[in-house]
């Protein structure tokens, strides 16, 4: 379906600018849908209210927006997402004179969660009921590597070098490639597997029963029947958060653990770990 941001004479040119001004800046297609979607979410909601143009925004629409979201139950993070896509569009068409005016947001807060790690214990009740070697695998990467569910996505068998243990991670978050090592378990774990499927270059590290490529929804599907036979919750970031964890009880300095994680500060590393 089409965003009615499109359809709305009043905010489509300032929508359409804001839209390649993020393209303009390299923003990832993810990153990008993301606002497209969002921003067609605020802007129909604001049509709704009688807004029918950006002049017309006032702050109480901001938080008349997020006060209906909070009654709705939805989760702070995400209410705050839509905070800052908002805050974000706001000061773009103020600077592109859009807008007259500053239109100021107070941002919501975001409750403190206790993030999930698995104790070394849970480890190894998940790798026990791997029931085949794709499932074994992908565990022992994750927890010894560290990738997000995207990297893990987008790796392809030549990115990976099972006789040293040198993963090339091409597409990482902000298109930003680094490398990771990973220990003889992974990699005996990674060779059994590859004997099963079609490993060519060009084909992708984890596939599908027909062979192709997760999409994001498929591959957590999957993580999550792994955790339904272990009576554990198993998300791919919780085992993110697990390497990282584990990595610095280990004894691993900070610094290398924010090169390995791909994090663009040391604040971001530290939030992962307990």
């Amino acid at each position: 379906t089409q965003n009615r941001a499109l359809a709305s004479e009043n905010f489509s040119e300032p929508y359409l600018d804001f839209i390649l001004s993020r393209e303009a800046m390299m923003c990832t297609e993810r990153t990008i849908s993301w606002y497209q979607y969002t921003l067609g979410k605020i802007i129909s909601w604001l049509e709704d209210n009688h807004v029918d143009s950006p002049e017309k925004i006032k702050s109480r629409h901001v938080r008349k927006l997020l006060g209906e979201m909070a009654a709705k139950g939805y989760a702070d993070s995400y209410i705050h997402s839509y905070a800052r896509v908002m805050k974000t569009f706001l000061r773009f068409m103020l600077q592109e004179e859009y807008i007259s005016k500053p239109i100021r947001i107070q941002m919501p807060k975001v409750a403190e969660k206790k993030l999930t790690v698995y104790s070394e214990v849970q480890v190894k009740q998940i790798l026990r009921v791997c029931k085949d070697r794709r499932d074994r695998a992908f565990i022992q990467l994750m927890i010894d590597s560290g990738l997000r569910l995207s990297e893990v996505i987008a790796l392809n068998w030549g990115d990976v070098d099972v006789s040293n243990g040198i993963i090339r991670v091409l597409r990482g978050k902000g298109r930003k490639t680094r490398i990771v090592v990973v220990g003889v378990s992974t990699r005996r774990a990674l060779l059994k597997y590859r004997n099963e499927v079609d490993s060519q270059d060009s084909k992708p590290l984890f596939q599908t029963i027909t062979g192709g490529r997760f999409t994001p929804a498929g591959l957590r599907s999957w993580v999550l029947r792994i955790g339904k036979r272990a009576k554990i919750h198993v998300t791919p970031h919780a085992l993110r958060r697990t390497f990282a964890t584990l990595s610095l009880r280990a004894g691993m300095d900070v610094f290398q653990l924010q090169a390995l994680m791909g994090h663009s500060s040391l604040e971001m590393t530290r939030h992962y770990v307990t």
